[in-house]
């Protein structure tokens, strides 16, 4: 996916979560209102990319709602940028193979998921995030698609992935890989936090 300079999200700021939450998510709602305006698309073009509807797309970019990590994934591609870039983007150093943990942006959701971003490359077209789902969290709300094809492997606890309305329940150790095309869903059925390493790419 093709990157677009301009004032990105900040991961953290200083004050309370409460307060640092609010402002992340604002200005991630900028950043996507920026990118879209730059490209001429409607709310409308988004929600018909994303499946994700123009009343939540509008909240979003007002930054008076919380998105689930599907959506922040899905609206990301559909304006060809992953979801990395939504927020700072610090300089690791030149030609540095390492990607701190201190550099790696992160969000938590109202649906209980983090997603922490741990390395990016657009030229190669590849997102690897750490994601992790308390007990009865998801992905989202509802089923997201988006260009691209993703793997995952859990490393702990368990997941139900939803694809098409088809449920594949994963166990530590297994791995998933699919279209991300195909409406797609994650949901914590364990009692216990589930640890997930996914990779998105382009396709």
């Amino acid at each position: 996916m093709n990157t677009q300079p301009g004032p990105a999200a900040s991961s953290g700021t200083n004050g309370s979560p409460r307060n640092n939450a609010d402002q992340t998510i604002a200005l991630v709602g900028a950043r996507i209102r920026q990118l879209r305006s730059r490209q001429g698309l409607t709310l409308k073009d988004v929600a018909e990319r994303t499946g994700v509807s123009v009343s939540m797309l509008s909240m979003l970019e007002r930054g008076v709602a919380t998105a689930s990590v599907g959506t922040l994934v899905s609206v990301a591609s559909a304006l060809g940028v992953h979801m990395y870039d939504l927020f700072d983007r610090p300089d690791s150093g030149p030609g540095s193979p390492v990607t701190r943990r201190s550099d790696q942006a992160s969000l938590r959701t109202s649906e209980g998921a983090t997603r922490r971003i741990a390395h990016s490359d657009g030229s190669a077209g590849v997102e690897m995030a750490i994601n992790e789902y308390e007990p009865g969290a998801s992905s989202g709300p509802t089923a997201t698609h988006h260009d691209g094809r993703e793997f995952g492997v859990l490393i702990s606890g368990a997941l139900t992935v939803e694809l098409e309305g088809q449920e594949h329940t994963l166990s530590a150790g297994d791995v998933i890989s699919y279209s991300s095309t195909r409406p797609h869903r994650i949901i914590n059925t364990g009692d216990e936090t589930a640890v997930a390493v996914w990779v998105n790419i382009d396709a």
